[in-house]
This record gives structure tokens, C-alpha cells and sequence, in this order.
């Protein structure tokens, strides 16, 4: 009796486990064809800065078509009222692949990313994100001071920016954030836009990574935008302040949904 309770649980565990590469292979499937149906229109946008905002849209339409399609359900929580013709830099913690996706199914408006270099590399997306975002590479200081100057181009021009402070996804694969990064803080200061901290709890537990290959079934995402941190009559000197604050609001959001950082 007890071996095949043994059986049953093995079987059951062997099950999920295919289910969850299936998923997985799914979900992956129609990221790429929903892209792919989409870029003849991503291209004909990125011809002419005029039509950028609706090359950025598509984005958002390219999310929320394969969240639907993957039936991953995401709730949004803005606990602010956005200004608009108004810059924020937006900060998001980064557990998961699914972080930009999130925020461009959840943030409205025509804002740039800020992202590592090697994105501008990826076959055909590259080519999207190098025209409408920022590529920043931080092994070069010549690159990232240009990309630091297009940062404040954007803001001068009432774009917001969104910046994952961490610079990349920790190795831990959990919600546990790792230090922050100077440049987020430096654009905010310099530029006298506010901060607004944003919490990502669950994406770790989607998507964790995609060397193991397997998406959660079903499992609800969430967002939550906080109360922006003004920025205004700071000074550089501010920067370690202003870098803690937001870390600690994110810090405090991600406590009420995972047991492990309480």
C-alpha cells in the first residue's frame, strides 16, 4: 500500500513536470509568433522617430496578447495618480524575463527602457529596442556616459524612463534584491524627477529561469507602482539616501507576499 502511495506521488511529481515543460514550450511559442506577426508593423514604425510612440505601443499589445494567450492573469496596483507630459524614473525590482513584459502590459505612456547591451544583439528585437530604447554598456565608460547623456535627453523631453536597479537578475533566482546601482539615482537627482519605486513580487515564481524550463500554471502576476520619492533640492550627495528609500519601500512590498524575507 505504502509503495503505491509512493508510485502515485512519483507519478504525479513526473506529471507536473512534463505539464510545466509543455507550458513552458507553449507559452515560449507564442512569445515568438505573436512577435513575429507583429514586427512587419514594429518596422515600418521604427522608419521615423514621429511614429516611435506607436512602435512602443505595440509592445503592450505584443504582452497583453501572450498573458492571455498563456492565461497569466496580472493585477495592477498604482498607488498614484500619473501626471501626464510629467518624467518619472520608474524602478523596478528584476526577478524574471517577464519583468519588461509586465511593465510594458501595465505602464502606459511612451517610456524608454534602460537595459544591458546585449539586448540591442538579439536577432530582430534587437534591431526594436536599439531604435526605441537605451542600450547601456557598462564595461565600456565612453558607452554608458552616451547612454547616460540619451537618459537625460529623454527626461528633457518629458519621456519617462524605466530602470531595473539591480542591473541585472540576481543568481539566487528569489526575491531577494541584491545592492542597487548609482545610475537610476544619478538621472533623478540630476534631472529633479521623482523616483517611483516598483514592487514585481511573483515573476520569480513564474518564470524563475530559462535554463529550467517550466512556466507555473496559472499563476496570478502583480504589479505594484509606489508613491513617487521627490527628487527635488537633492543633490549628489543624496544619492546613498535616495538609493536606500527606494530599496526599502520595494524591500517592505516584497516582505507581504514572500515568508522567506520577513
Amino acid at each position: 500500500m505504502l509503495y503505491k502511495k509512493h508510485i502515485n506521488i512519483y507519478t504525479t511529481f513526473a506529471l507536473m513536470k512534463v505539464l510545466k515543460r509543455v507550458f513552458f514550450i507553449w507559452c515560449t511559442l507564442w512569445f515568438l509568433v505573436v512577435f513575429l506577426l507583429l514586427y512587419p508593423f514594429f518596422f515600418i514604425f521604427l522608419q521615423s522617430e514621429k511614429t516611435y510612440p506607436a512602435a512602443h505601443f505595440l509592445n503592450k499589445v505584443w504582452a497583453y496578447m501572450v498573458f492571455i494567450i498563456c492565461l497569466t492573469p496580472c493585477h495592477t496596483d498604482f498607488r498614484f495618480k500619473l501626471k501626464k507630459n510629467k518624467a518619472y524614473v520608474f524602478c523596478p525590482n528584476h526577478t524574471s524575463y517577464l519583468d519588461i513584459p509586465t511593465i510594458c502590459f501595465s505602464l502606459s505612456g511612451f517610456y524608454a527602457f534602460m537595459g544591458k547591451d546585449s539586448l540591442a544583439k538579439v536577432p530582430l528585437f534587437g534591431y526594436m529596442f536599439q531604435k526605441l530604447y537605451i542600450p547601456i554598456n557598462r564595461r565600456s565608460k565612453v558607452n554608458a556616459y552616451k547612454s547616460y547623456l540619451k537618459a537625460c535627453k529623454a527626461i528633457d523631453n518629458k519621456r519617462s524612463l524605466v530602470i531595473f536597479p539591480e542591473g541585472t537578475i540576481p543568481d539566487e533566482g528569489s526575491p531577494r534584491m541584491i545592492k542597487f546601482k548609482d545610475g537610476a539615482f544619478k538621472i533623478a537627482i540630476e534631472k529633479q524627477v521623482p523616483i517611483v519605486p516598483v514592487t514585481i513580487p511573483h515573476n520569480w515564481e513564474i518564470l524563475p529561469d530559462l535554463k529550467k524550463m517550466h512556466v507555473n500554471l496559472l499563476h496570478r502576476m502583480r504589479v505594484i507602482y509606489h508613491e513617487p520619492i521627490e527628487t527635488t533640492g537633492m543633490t549628489l550627495e543624496n544619492i546613498k539616501e535616495l538609493k536606500e528609500k527606494t530599496y526599502q519601500v520595494i524591500h517592505e512590498e516584497l516582505k507581504k507576499y514572500n515568508k522567506q524575507l520577513a
